[in-house]
């Protein structure tokens, strides 16, 4: 039998762990802004029934937003968000910005309040929907 020496041996070959940084974490495309806007978000449950639901977004990107709600959509339902900008963007004057997305992304519902996470990725259509003065 032969002896082997493992005195200048290297130690095991596992991969070191390295830090993560943001830029290996974060895969998307585009980057999120975490901005608690107000929004409406419009659709059809699965079995054709209409709804509008109010909410916070959570993030938003050029491609898409994450919101929780608790309206019973699926994967791949057409929604409408309407987003109400902040009066910061707008010059002072209160706007809504209106836009189109697909469902591509479903969380669990939450056990207490049964709100479930919804991720949209937004088609390119939008409008900018100013205010109607008061007569």
């Amino acid at each position: 039998m032969k002896k082997i020496n493992t005195k200048n041996r290297p130690a095991s070959r596992k991969p070191a762990k390295k830090a993560l940084s943001a830029v290996e974490i974060n895969r998307r495309r585009e980057w999120r802004l975490d901005l608690p806007l107000t929004a409406e978000i419009e659709g059809k449950l699965p079995h054709g029934k209409k709804f509008r639901e109010a909410t916070k977004l959570e993030n938003i990107s050029s491609g898409g937003a994450y919101f929780c709600m608790d309206s019973g959509v699926v994967v791949g339902s057409s929604l409408n968000l309407i987003i109400e900008l902040p009066r910061k963007l707008t010059e002072g004057k209160k706007m809504r910005m209106r836009l189109g997305g697909i469902t591509v992304r479903l969380e669990k519902p939450d056990k207490k309040t049964k709100k479930q996470g919804v991720a949209v990725r937004f088609s390119k259509d939008f409008r900018v929907i100013p205010e109607k003065k008061k007569k």
